[in-house]
């Protein structure tokens, strides 16, 4: 074996063992860092938990504060409706206050023995017109169908009569008269209706 052929072999085996160590370093290297990895995951895990249970309580207060301002809301909401429909029954009331006063007086006028009925007459019909005026303020309509073709959804038809000189289907006499409020039917008129002969 000549020198070179010695000095090759010796350089090649020194390559060698610095890829060996440099193979054992990595590995230890490695080993290092999933030990590390696996002490810090069990601390990784907590703070998840923590910060997942802290999440959770915090959701929960926004939900129960949510409750309750939803709960304020509609008694809010229910007292001022009451409020509301108070106020109206009240406006309703003092406009109904001046016809109680004229049937009092009206009342009164009749307990007279030198009272005439003409005057009691006028009496009355001036309370009426009272009466109606306020109600009518009120958004009530009367519904007074004589000589209309009958409507079963404001009429009544009480009985049906047989008659030439209307139309069929057509109102000939109201027995008593029907009123709505908004347009919603508080009391449907009661009809009699024609029919044919």
């Amino acid at each position: 074996m000549t020198a070179e052929n010695s000095d090759t072999k010796n350089s090649k085996d020194g390559t060698g063992e610095e890829v060996l160590d440099a193979t054992m370093n990595g590995v230890d290297e490695t080993g290092e860092s999933e030990a590390a990895e696996t002490e810090s995951a069990p601390q990784n895990n907590d703070e998840m938990v923590a910060a997942a249970q802290q999440e959770a309580i915090e959701a929960r207060q926004d939900m129960l504060r949510m409750q309750a301002d939803m709960d304020n809301l509609r008694k809010r909401l229910i007292r001022e409706q009451e409020k509301a429909r108070r106020r109206t029954l009240e406006r309703f009331m003092n406009d109904l206050l001046p016809v109680r006063d004229s049937l009092e007086r009206g009342l009164e006028a009749a307990a007279d023995p030198s009272a005439s009925v003409e005057a009691l007459r006028e009496g009355k019909e001036l309370i009426m017109k009272m009466l109606s005026k306020a109600m009518g303020d009120h958004g009530l309509e009367t519904i007074d169908p004589m000589g209309e073709t009958f409507n079963p959804e404001k009429h009544e038809a009480m009985t049906m009569l047989p008659s030439a000189d209307h139309d069929e289907n057509t109102v000939i006499d109201v027995l008593e008269k029907g009123y709505q409020l908004h347009d919603r039917l508080i009391r449907p008129a009661k009809v009699v209706v024609s029919r044919k002969p």
